[in-house]
């Protein structure tokens, strides 16, 4: 099928209209932690990503790409309804769910599983869930068809009677960490052999990709790496020169090898939408460990550049031209674009935040300019349009400024320049924005304790 009649078929607007073969597969790849210069394509000059790299090259590689969120489970969130999870409710005194966490991502909130389930494709999780532990919250009660599952960050559930490195490194394979894993909700080892999980995962997606090719299928591959403590299989432990971090993202690395072999000896690149991105910046806390936000300021947690300007790689080898594209995207752009290529209607009564990203993907048509706003937890911290960049609250780091910090991220993507002074103008602006953004984006319920 030629691309103009591929783009043709993004036209129709109901999933019935399709046949099963044309509707296409959707793939996210998510990385946890990555930082935007822990890969080859963005300039890493240590960790080796020969896999991704040539994602890269035939493909799409975005560069203003933001994680919804700098925090793992606002930003998954995000990702999987096409909102800010400030809606949902997604945010607390602690940030993100852990193992005693009560709730869990609301029932309410109709995930891209859910939706694209309903339609007729097969779903899956393999790898980090953290919406939620407990009933109506995990990931077969928002429209997976099946998970093998990490629950929550693979640093959570000590154990004081597990063994322990006295550096404070990991040590394979428990280290003191009672993480468990999980199929469809039962636990299946406890505690879970962190070096092995890579491999595990990508033979799950491979093994997912194969039995269900013959339907359309949403996968989603939530990896738990690189966040720390880190692990690789013995295949890949000790390589890097990045040391214990770039042998995790080598791995990593590896995966999509192994995922996108799949698909083309199965015939399926052309009907299989990739993505492959992070679920925010690097956590430079951890040190060599943190990963790398390239030029970018900070990095996880923080409203900066490097907390939520991550990688991101769209792949569909004679739909998707390769090439580079500056346009301003976010995650949660993903659920809509994946509802206008199954040719399923958004869900009724639902607000989403996301743009469709087709026109930008498969005629490189340019985006419309829109405003998007850095939360942490409930509150908007900055927001971004064009190449402007506002801080409303001054964020760590900043200090002794005082807001407003206005930044263009075109002469200074590190955020070192503050000219609010000279563009009052342009701070009205963004006072009229978040004025605006309040009174459409309401705080759902706070889920999380």
């Amino acid at each position: 099928m030629r691309l103009l009649s591929f783009l043709a078929l993004l036209t129709v607007s109901t999933a019935g209209a399709f046949a099963s073969a044309d509707r296409p597969n959707i793939i996210v790849i998510f990385a946890d932690d990555l930082g935007y210069g822990d890969l080859g394509c963005y300039g890493s000059p240590t960790i080796r990503t020969p896999h991704l790299d040539r994602m890269a090259g035939e493909g799409l590689r975005l560069t203003d790409f933001y994680a919804a969120a700098p925090l793992c489970t606002p930003s998954r969130a995000a990702l999987l309804t096409g909102r800010y999870a400030v809606r949902s409710g997604m945010y607390g005194t602690r940030g993100v769910y852990f193992p005693d966490s009560r709730g869990g991502l609301p029932q309410s909130e109709q995930t891209l599983a859910r939706v694209l389930q309903r339609a007729g494709y097969a779903t899956a999780l393999v790898g980090k869930w953290h919406l939620g532990v407990q009933p109506g919250g995990r990931p077969l009660d928002h429209g997976f068809d099946q998970a093998l599952e990490v629950p929550y960050s693979n640093d959570m559930d000590r154990r004081p009677d597990l063994p322990a490195s006295a550096a404070g490194l990991p040590t394979p394979p428990v280290d003191g960490w009672n993480v468990p894993l999980l199929r469809n909700g039962e636990v299946i080892e406890r505690p879970m052999d962190q070096r092995t999980l890579t491999r595990r995962f990508t033979e799950e997606a491979t093994r997912f990709i194969e039995d269900r090719k013959g339907q359309p299928f949403f996968l989603y591959l939530a990896h738990v790496f690189p966040h720390v403590p880190m692990f690789a299989s013995p295949a890949f432990a000790g390589r890097s020169r990045a040391g214990p971090y770039g042998d995790a993202v080598e791995e990593l690395d590896w995966s999509v090898g192994e995922i996108l072999a799949t698909l083309r000896r199965l015939g399926l690149e052309q009907r299989t939408l990739v993505i492959f991105t992070s679920d925010n910046g690097p956590w430079l806390a951890q040190r060599d460990q943190g990963g790398s936000a390239g030029p970018f300021r900070e990095g996880k947690t923080t409203p900066w550049e490097g907390g939520q300007r991550v990688p991101a790689l769209a792949w569909m080898p004679g739909r998707i031209a390769p090439g580079v594209a500056p346009d301003l995207a976010v995650a949660f752009d993903l659920f809509p674009t994946a509802l206008r290529l199954a040719g399923v209607p958004a869900p009724a009564g639902v607000e989403i935040d996301g743009l469709d990203l087709s026109p930008l993907l498969f005629s490189r048509t340019a985006l419309p300019e829109r405003p998007f706003f850095y939360y942490v937890r409930e509150h908007v911290q900055a927001a971004r349009i064009g190449d402007w960049k506002l801080h409303y609250r001054v964020p760590a780091a900043a200090a002794p400024e005082t807001a407003p910090l206005l930044y263009h991220l075109g002469r200074d993507p590190g955020e070192r320049r503050n000219v609010a002074a000279q563009h009052p103008d342009v701070v009205a602006r963004f006072q009229e924005l978040l004025r605006t953004h309040l009174e459409r984006v309401v705080p759902g319920p706070p889920m999380i304790d």
